[in-house]
């Protein structure tokens, strides 16, 4: 298995040709400085599944989005699990924060913040509206061998998933 992330210490990975260092910030801390992108959620059905979703038709991820005017993390998070998802958030707990820092490519210089959470959701009827092609709903043990995430992002993406466990 993979190391866990520890709370700042970045970890490297390219997306579209640029290099980004992102490090893990709890929840228990203030966000990190840059601008917010947004909120994603490991989302949890009743039955203690997990909700993934794909745009591509192929990888799977948390759902997870930009805010809209001055949402905020929580209002960013429950839109985007009932528009990517088509699920209902029952409840959610702050996890932490991601922040990626463009260090070379076009962005080179940008700081990005997302909210990382966990949500108890429930299941709508799957009528998609957005870029999403379709969802699945999968066990624990399952998670990773469908998702699709930069290389690099593995401590974080499992700090995520552990984390959302104990919650």
């Amino acid at each position: 298995m993979s190391s866990v992330a520890v709370d700042y210490q970045e970890y490297e990975f390219e997306d579209s040709g640029q290099r980004w260092l992102a490090s893990w910030t709890s929840a228990s801390d203030d966000p990190p400085e840059g601008t917010n992108h947004g909120s994603g959620a490991v989302c949890r059905t009743n039955e203690g599944q997990i909700v993934l979703i794909t745009q591509q038709g192929q990888g799977w991820d948390h759902p997870a989005g930009r805010p809209e005017g001055n949402e905020t993390w929580n209002q960013t998070l429950v839109r985007e699990v009932l528009e990517e998802a088509c699920a209902n958030v029952d409840s959610a707990s702050l996890l932490g924060f991601i922040r990626g820092r463009c260090v070379s490519g076009e962005q080179e210089g940008l700081i990005l913040v997302r909210s990382l959470w966990v949500a108890q959701v429930t299941l709508l009827l799957w009528d998609p509206h957005h870029e999403i092609l379709d969802r699945t709903v999968v066990d624990e043990s399952e998670v990773f061998a469908l998702m699709d995430y930069p290389s690099g992002l593995d401590p974080i993406y499992r700090r995520w998933l552990l984390e959302s466990k104990n919650h």
